[in-house]
């Protein structure tokens, strides 16, 4: 080899962002002039120049050239020991080609941005936004992620909720956030909230973003029940000024009969007054039986009420057993449990009919089997009755929303309310309003939404103006699978 080389110093330390130089001394130890070229090669080669970039030296002189290195403030400068070279090729003897070695030190920085994807997210229930963090530093970056609010009026579900990413990479982390409170009528109301990216021992990263909370019932049904009560209240007071005044002139009848002192009369029995209708008379007759040809059969049909037609009855009896509905089960738990008010409830889902009754806050229906429901069937005792209506799929929607097809309907302690409808094509139940008299204390409801999940126990406000509850969602495109309803 007819060349001598040296790096000084053979390992440099440099910032990103920043420069540093290293020499390169180099002797022809040969006995020809030759002129030598420079290339650098390795990961440091794009950020490196050498000055000058080729050297012609005599025979036993000595030169050297310039390597500076300039690594940018980027992913791209990895932080710790690059080894580099530098490739020397004379122009006499380029196969005589010589690479010294060499080490450079990129010092560690970190830098991270962070962005909400959307910033404004808009819902009455929940708002999912997105928060990407992006590391733009040439190191790993270990992170968690946490919300806040003023007023603490929003709650936070965050996944995950600690991040790891290399240098050049991004993570994207999925944020739930729901209001603590439910705003049943009125304009929407804007919650400015904050996603903190939180590292050791640095100041975190807050990320601003704002929660656009809409009113669950449109403004004009708040107008609407005005009217609604105003009618009503008129109708009432009407009702009680002009009364009719009915007597009954069957106790005058009665009396006359008992003073009269005239023999019976033998006016045909056409002209008495009719009888209330007892409690035998409200039984269907019991079927008889076909009289035999030797005339048996008819006196054993007329007087045997303890023999083959008795059981005949029985059977028939149980075969149009009436159907078990909300109202006789808490009837019979009213019954049971004298005082304390119950509430049972049973659901109608597509294709399958009426569930089994539920009370006092067990699950009514399939939650996550997909089947929509399209009635419900709601009785209470010891809470002066419900109202209801339900909100159901609107084929004609614009706003993506559902609408109430119907009125109200309202039913006493122990009578059956039916919401919704059971007809073959009836529309799915997207959710119903449920309250108890505001006297008697509050209903609380639990609602399953399909492709979703249960979405948290709510309670009307009694005397608050909130006096019922919603158990579903708006969305026109979804549905309610299951309910859970407490007095």
């Amino acid at each position: 080899m007819s060349l001598w080389t040296s790096l000084e110093p053979a390992s440099a330390t440099v910032d990103p962002g920043g420069r540093t130089t290293v020499r390169l001394r180099l002797r022809n130890t040969g006995d020809v002039v030759d002129e030598y070229r420079f290339e650098v090669v390795g990961p440091a080669a794009p950020w490196t120049v050498v000055e000058p970039q080729s050297l012609r030296l005599y025979p036993g002189t000595t030169g050297s050239v310039d390597l500076t290195f300039a690594p940018p403030r980027s992913p791209d400068a990895t932080a710790g020991p690059n080894p580099y070279a530098v490739r020397i090729t004379p122009t006499e003897h380029p196969e005589a080609t010589t690479v010294p070695e060499g080490n450079l030190t990129i010092t560690p920085f970190t830098e991270v941005r962070a962005e909400l994807v959307p910033p404004t997210v808009k819902g009455r229930f929940r708002g999912r936004p997105k928060l990407a963090v992006d590391n733009l530093g040439n190191t790993k970056v270990t992170a968690s992620v946490s919300g806040s609010d003023n007023g603490d009026q929003l709650s936070y579900d965050i996944r995950p909720g600690n991040v790891q990413i290399e240098p050049g990479r991004a993570a994207f982390v999925r944020t739930t956030l729901k209001p603590r409170q439910i705003i049943w009528f009125g304009s929407a109301e804007q919650r400015p909230y904050t996603l903190a990216v939180q590292r050791s021992g640095v100041t975190p990263l807050g990320v601003e973003g704002t929660y656009v909370q809409r009113g669950l019932l449109p403004r004009w049904l708040l107008a609407f029940l005005g009217v609604f009560m105003a009618l009503a209240i008129t109708f009432l007071t009407l009702w009680l000024a002009y009364k009719p005044q009915v007597r009954s002139a069957a106790t005058a009848q009665a009396q006359v009969a008992d003073v009269s002192t005239l023999p019976p009369s033998s006016a045909p029995a056409a002209t008495e007054l009719p009888k209330a209708p007892s409690a035998e008379a409200s039984v269907p007759p019991a079927a008889t039986r076909a009289p035999r040809a030797d005339g048996a059969g008819a006196g054993a049909g007329a007087g045997d009420g303890g023999g083959g037609g008795g059981a005949e009855q029985e059977k028939e009896k149980e075969k149009k057993a009436p159907e078990k509905t909300a109202a006789t089960v808490v009837q019979q738990l009213a019954a049971d449990n004298p005082g304390e008010p119950h509430i049972c409830y049973r659901v109608y889902a597509a294709g399958k009919g009426w569930s089994d009754v539920a009370c006092d806050g067990d699950t009514a229906g399939e939650p996550g089997g997909g089947t929509p429901l399209r009635a419900v069937n709601i009785a209470v005792s010891g809470s002066k009755g419900t109202s209801g209506g339900a909100y159901v799929h609107d084929p004609a929607s614009t706003n993506g929303e559902g609408h109430f097809p119907d009125p109200w309907s309202n039913a006493a302690d122990g009578v059956d309310n039916y919401v919704g409808s059971t007809k073959d094509g009836a529309p799915n139940m997207l959710g119903f309003t449920i309250n108890v008299d505001a006297g008697a204390g509050a209903v609380c409801q639990n609602a399953y939404v399909h492709d979703d999940a249960w979405i948290g126990l709510l309670c009307d406000e009694p005397g608050t103006g909130y006096d019922f509850t919603y158990a579903g969602t708006h969305d026109n495109e979804s549905w309610i699978e299951a309910v859970k309803l407490t007095v």
